[in-house]
């Protein structure tokens, strides 16, 4: 080891010049991570390939500028060196930390070099040499350590973009070549296209970098150490900018958990009105906020806007006035990428057709314009294209960016869909050949077989119990079975939960597992699934089908026969065999003693098969009476029963999903659903006990009061009273309010109840207090997820921690290393995100799907197009309603924006005309010459559902009142689709159909092909979704019950 000094020119907080020396030791043996190094290095961890043609070194300012490209999976023995990730820190965490993941993710040949610690690689940096140019140098050398230290038997390419540096270094070494980033991509990757395009738009956009406009559109950011300081002293207050869908131009709000415990004016955050207060901060960023004087604070518009679009201030009225705020600085950048559709050209003053700069409009309406440079304007028109912000100037109004690729024309179905996963930062491409080469084989040829030596380590329930399975009609993907007996003599009962092994197969660390991890859930949209797992585990060898042994992990229970009490509680591997693959009627039927056909018994003899029938039976009863007795214990303690949406599975003839349609809910629902509930409760028990500082569990944090006040206030109005200082108060007042003459009331009050609600989340159980565990919703004191391990990666790392969990119980102690509190944080914060992200695209996916629908149909003569709606909510110009038949909501205005009002004609039937509004509490009133119209809440209206289509944006429902009546059909007309899933199956139909009309139309691309791997969703984990949690996890009521209003 040889030491050195560093002298390193700083600025000090004032800004004064600082030179500061540092000791630097220097090494001779540094590790290369390469599988052809001849030196013996300690490499430990990823190494790059010894089978390339060449390994790849960027310079720094290819790092900081082209990083996008590096990611690139088909770019292979890429070398970062030290010095070069050292300049791209400073270009900000976030592209540091892009980096980091992309070293560690072994689906990536890339490694870091820190060839400033190598004592041949190192080059101090000369006197009066800029920072640049010493930069470069030192990546050169290290291309040159690197090509000497691997005997030459590996060339290696320096990419820069710096011409001086290819004309200057490009001959003084062989076997070490110093090119351009563009010279790079078209000697060795001439196939690659979408990397071509994508540096030529990166290019463009550093080339024509904003350099005209030298007035300053907004205040500067405060300097880091002026924010530090001022957030520690209290004058700035910190939290996410969450801009107004609604009102995206004027109205954001400044969100943060830490806001309510030191003031009670903040407990709803900071309003910032308007985009200069708002000083470049795009939506989701993390920014400090300075509060203006009380003087200057304002109210929130109470009013409902004419459309997305529609972002003008309203005079009807607006809320008292709340903290309002100015952005001061931006802590964390949280930039992601953006789909935008380009404006048309024609006729715009400020964009002539030579134009290279254009001002795309985001998808997402909360998003600014973005500035692109690009020569594909005119043949982009119509196309939703993804792109990048790079920067956004004190001097511009706008951001800058860069286009990265195309989607496809706007309107097509494709493309849409692909735009909902992209705005929600949901990338599921194909499973690759390697992930695939780690999944056991199962063919005719080799089938797949229990290991004898597995099956000696695992409890075997094959012969002693009667094991069996509740699930939806055509399910194949089957994560958990059930099984209860009388044992003792009677005096005890034996339940069992008998869960999909999933670890088994997928052990961590694998790229199976990786990729899992960075999906973290299956994705359901309206029409597809995308699925964690390769589907020779979701449904093949980790399902557990009917007849087949499969390998399980099980939570028993032993309970007193007369109080139900546990006795004993056994966790463990086995192996089963599922005796029946029940569905859900055919399970209902039979405990309600009506005559049903089991499949697996129809061939048996009279008398054998009426015995099976009988065990089956008595099972099923059994079943159902325990899990009455402990829906009974959550209901003591105060569980909610929040509203969801029942569907059921229609299937064709080769079992995929057709539609979802709505179904009467039943008992034995609520059987399997309890004994899920009731197995994740004591795993979460077992893990916390045992790891009390870094196990996986969920919590439900209780709703703020005052986010309950309009379910309050609405249940006053219909006659209720709702009480919600606890749980129990809340269940009890949603079980009394009810109207016997319209049942929507209750269903009503129970979704709003919902929509108070906090999400629930997953955490890490170091990382909160005890008294933080609890599951409001469920009334637990802990819980987790463990019983689908096939769709959620959650339960796969439950499934480990218990593993764990019972070799700690043995006295063995794990087999690997736990991960940290620390590391399960951070994995739950993932996976929280992630699941998030998939509630939010599961809901665009079916706004779209409903949009599609009423798009075919022409709303004045169509009769699908009328509905009955249930008024919920009473706003300063119109209502808020539901549409039952369409599970949809929407707003209804009783005023527009010409000043009309709705007049009732004697018969029911609206129309617009000249007049006043005023609101009530409880309703709305219009008075015009033709007579007055009063709006109250739970009243039943006919609506017109049409749909408002715009250029850039998503289309978007539109509810227009055409009757203040219940809408009561009129005559024989077509079918309608019942529900939402077959408004699903009608727009594939009609989607296909066109598709045929329009052969000549250019195909999809293989890419798109790709993209999809699954074009149903997946039967069983949806409606176990509902059950499990719909009725009683309230973030998946939000995701549910949220339509397009």
């Amino acid at each position: 080891m040889i030491k050195t000094e560093k002298i390193l020119h700083l600025k000090s907080s004032r800004g004064r010049k600082v030179r500061v020396v540092r000791e630097h030791y220097l090494r001779e043996r540094v590790p290369c991570y390469s599988a052809a190094c001849q030196a013996d290095c300690v490499n430990d961890g990823k190494l790059l390939p010894g089978d390339l043609t060449h390994y790849v070194v960027p310079d720094a300012g290819v790092l900081v500028d082209f990083l996008e490209i590096l990611e690139f999976r088909e770019l292979q023995g890429i070398v970062f060196t030290q010095t070069a990730c050292q300049a791209l820190h400073s270009k900000g965490r976030r592209y540091y930390n892009r980096l980091r993941n992309l070293v560690k993710d072994p689906r990536h040949d890339c490694v870091l070099f820190h060839n400033e610690f190598q004592r041949y690689s190192y080059r101090p940096r000369e006197k009066g040499e800029s920072l640049e140019k010493w930069q470069t140098r030192c990546v050169y050398w290290a291309a040159v350590w690197y090509y000497n230290h691997l005997a030459g038997l590996m060339n290696v390419v320096m990419i820069t973009q710096d011409r001086a540096a290819v004309d200057r270094f490009s001959s003084l070494s062989s076997g070490v070549f110093v090119v351009s980033v563009q010279d790079y991509l078209q000697n060795f990757w001439p196939e690659l296209q979408a990397a071509h395009e994508l540096l030529g738009s990166i290019s463009q956009a550093l080339q024509e970098k904003e350099g005209e406009d030298s007035e300053r559109e907004f205040a500067e950011h405060l300097p880091a150490e002026v924010l530090e300081a001022g957030i520690k002293s209290g004058r700035y207050i910190t939290g996410t900018l969450n801009v107004s869908k609604h009102r995206a131009q004027s109205e954001a709000a400044v969100t943060t958990d830490g806001l309510s415990g030191k003031n009670k004016d903040l407990s709803s955050g900071v309003l910032v009105f308007g985009s200069r207060n708002r000083n470049r901060a795009v939506h989701g960023d993390a920014v400090a906020v300075e509060l203006l004087p009380k003087t200057e604070w304002r109210g929130t518009d109470t009013a409902l806007t004419d459309g997305p679009g529609d972002d003008k201030s309203s005079e009807d009225g607006e809320t008292k006035p709340v903290p309002t705020g100015r952005v001061v600085g931006i802590l964390q950048r949280n930039w992601r990428d953006y789909v935008v559709t380009f404006p048309n050209r024609d006729g715009t003053p400020s964009q002539t057709r030579n134009s290279q700069r254009i001002l795309a409009v985001p998808w997402d309406r909360r998003i600014p314009k973005i500035r692109i440079s690009t020569q594909q304007a005119d043949a982009l028109q119509d196309h939703r294209v993804v792109v990048r912000i790079d920067s956004w100037e004190s001097t511009s109004l706008y951001p800058n960016g860069h286009s990265v690729r195309v989607l496809g024309r706007a309107g097509e179905l494709e493309t849409e869909v692909q735009t909902i996963l992209t705005e929600n930062c949901i990338h599921v491409p194909p499973f690759s050949d390697a992930q695939l080469r780690e999944m056991p084989v199962n063919s005719p040829e080799k089938p797949w077989k229990v290991e004898a030596a597995e099956a000696a380590r695992r409890r075997d329930l094959r012969e002693t119990h009667l094991v069996f399975s509740i699930d939806p009609l055509g399910c194949e993907d089957v994560d958990d079975t059930l099984s209860v007996r009388s044992v003792a003599g009677g005096k005890l009962l034996e339940l069992g939960v008998h869960i999909a092994d999933v670890t088994h197969f997928v052990a961590e660390g694998t790229l199976t597992d990786l990729e899992a991890r960075t999906r973290a859930t299956t994705y359901y949209l309206a029409d597809r699934r995308y699925d964690m797992l390769p589907a020779v585990l979701s449904a093949d060898l980790c399902s557990l089908l009917g007849g087949v042994d499969r390998y399980a992990m099980s939570v028993m229970w032993q309970l007193d026969a007369e109080t139900l009490a546990v006795r004993e509680v056994w966790f463990g591997r086995t192996l089963v065999r599922s005796s029946y693959q029940l569905h859900y009627e055919l399970a209902q039927a039979l405990l309600d003693g009506e005559a049903a056909a089991v499949p697996e018994i129809a061939e048996l003899g009279r008398e054998e098969k009426d015995a099976k029938m009988a065990q089956l039976t008595g099972a099923l009863e059994l079943l159902t009476h325990l899990a009455r007795h402990l829906r009974a214990q959550r209901d003591r303690g105060g569980a909610l029963e929040l509203e969801g949406v029942e569907v059921r599975a229609q299937l064709d003839e080769d079992r995929n999903i057709t539609a979802l349609v709505p179904r009467q809910p039943l008992e034995v629902h609520e059987t399997v659903a309890e004994c899920m509930i009731y197995a994740n409760h004591w795993v979460a028990r077992k893990i916390q006990e045992t790891f009390p500082s870094q196990a996986l569990l969920r919590r439900h944090p209780p709703a703020r009061q005052e986010l309950f006040s309009q379910l309050v206030d609405t249940a006053r109005a219909g006659g209720f009273t709702v009480e919600t200082r606890t749980n129990k108060d809340l269940a009890d007042s949603l079980d009394r309010a009810v109207d016997p003459e319209d049942p929507l009331v209750n269903r009503l009050l129970r979704m709003m109840a919902t929509q108070a609600m906090s999400q629930a989340l997953y955490f890490s159980t170091g990382a909160q207090a005890q008294d933080q565990y609890y599951h409001y919703g469920l009334a637990l004191d802990r819980y987790t997820h463990f019983t689908s391990p096939i769709r959620r990666y959650a339960d796969i790392v439950v499934h480990r921690l218990l593993t764990a969990a019972i070799a700690v119980e043995k006295g063995a102690g794990p087999d690997k290393a736990l991960p940290s509190n620390k590391e399960v944080e951070e994995m739950a914060h993932h996976i929280n995100k992630k699941n998030r992200a998939a509630q939010r695209a599961q809901n665009l996916s079916m706004g779209l799907f409903q949009c599609l629908y009423f798009k075919e149909r022409d709303p004045e003569t169509d009769q699908r197009c009328l509905a009955d709606a249930v008024i919920y909510s009473i706003r300063d110009n119109g209502v808020l309603v539901f549409v039952p038949e369409y599970g949809l909501k929407g707003a209804v205005y009783v005023k527009n924006k010409e000043g009309q009002v709705v007049a009732a004609a004697p018969d029911g039937s609206c129309e617009w005309q000249s007049g006043t509004v005023r609101r009530h509490p409880d309703h709305i009133s219009t008075t015009s010459a033709g007579g007055s119209a009063t709006f109250r809440l739970f009243d039943h209206i006919t609506v017109r559902i049409s749909v408002r289509s715009t250029h850039s944006h998503g289309d978007c429902l539109n509810l227009e009142v055409v009757s203040d009546r219940p809408h009561r059909g009129a005559g024989p007309r077509e079918p309608r689709p019942q529900g939402r899933g077959q408004l699903v199956q009608e727009v594939v139909r009609l989607a296909e159909e066109a598709q045929e009309k329009a052969a000549q139309l250019p195909k999809l691309s293989k890419e798109e092909r790709e993209f999809r791997q699954s074009r149903t969703p997946n039967l069983y984990s949806l409606l176990e979704e509902v059950r499990e949690e719909a009725l009683m996890d309230p973030d998946w009521v939000s995701q549910v019950c949220a339509t397009t209003a």
